[in-house]
């Protein structure tokens, strides 16, 4: 079994890179599968965090979140939770993931009475989702609830709950003072179990692999090759006196993400970079990149190469 993992500044660093590397700014993190066991420094070195991912961990506690007051997911599905505490001063929190966990006091919820913002909460493959009674017991303390297990709270549900519940609670408090067996915990732990082998065995066969396969644009003879990496839509046109390029791109992409090289003989355009320009712009409605290329002399006669990405011919073999 390999080590715990600690959440340490260089991880939580590592895991910002789309916020360049600042981690006090930080609103969204994926902790998935690292073999964590606590919950610890998120709330002080990332106070504006706003989603949160550690399912397939090995967390048993929820702890050192109270701080993080504008959070509005978390993900914890997939650990050892046993109890439902400590999310009192989430005050933003709308959605809660405690799927196949280890949670057998239903009673425990009650500590999200006042977390009024919380719509959604999953706790399917928990030993308490068995419970008779489950479903309303649930609907009754939280009646600020929209959607239980990814089913829709329906406003009969709210009034069974409430016209019945002491009885209910009742009922949920013997359960749980049962000690049963509990199939739910060994299935997570198996699926735990299953996943770390996945990603141990996608770990080895990226290190053992081979060189990457070099994308030729240019044959041996010097002809340029037919190569569509992004397989993006699009249309060629020629006309009396210019070729037309349309390339399909979505409307808010930016355009400082594309790269245009207009040749003699050929066109390359790339997603990423600068935009070079050769009488080229951006479509205001639809966003499409047009590249008008004037032809040197005489005429050529129109001709429409509308193609599909699924109809570029594949590179040349290199022999």
């Amino acid at each position: 079994m390999s080590q715990p993992t600690m959440i340490t500044r260089e991880l939580i660093r590592k895991r910002a890179e789309h916020n360049e590397g600042e981690i006090f700014s930080l609103e969204e993190i994926a902790l998935h599968q690292q073999n964590i066991c606590k919950i610890e420094h998120i709330d002080f070195w990332c106070p504006c965090l706003k989603i949160v991912y550690l399912q397939a961990n090995e967390i048993s506690k929820i702890e050192n979140v109270r701080r993080l007051k504008y959070l509005e997911y978390l993900n914890l599905a997939l650990n050892k939770i046993e109890i439902v505490e400590n999310l009192e001063g989430c005050e933003s929190l709308e959605k809660l993931d405690l799927t196949l966990n280890c949670i057998r006091k239903l009673s425990s919820l009650t500590s999200l009475t006042n977390n009024y913002a919380l719509r959604e909460i999953y706790l399917t493959g928990n030993p308490c989702a068995a419970f008779e009674f489950y479903r309303l017991y649930v609907i009754g303390i939280l009646p600020q609830l929209e959607c239980l297990d990814g089913v829709p709270v329906l406003h009969t549900e709210r009034l069974a709950a409430k016209a019945d519940f002491d009885y209910i609670e009742s009922k949920i408090l013997e359960q749980e003072s049962l000690k049963t067996y509990n199939p739910p915990i060994e299935r997570a732990s198996e699926i735990r179990r299953q996943l770390r082998g996945e990603r141990d065995c996608s770990t080895t066969a990226v290190s053992s692999s081979s060189k990457p396969e070099i994308n030729r644009l240019i044959s041996r003879d010097g002809r340029v090759l037919n190569s569509n990496q992004a397989e993006a839509r699009f249309t060629l046109v020629e006309e009396d006196d210019a070729i037309i390029l349309t390339v399909k791109l979505p409307k808010y992409m930016d355009t400082s993400l594309i790269d245009v090289d207009v040749q003699p003989t050929f066109v390359r355009v790339m997603i990423k970079g600068k935009l070079l320009q050769s009488v080229a712009q951006r479509s205001l409605a639809s966003g499409d990149l047009v590249v008008t290329m004037p032809t040197v002399d005489g005429v050529v006669k129109p001709r429409d190469l509308t193609s599909e990405a699924a109809k570029v011919p594949p590179l040349e073999p290199i022999p």
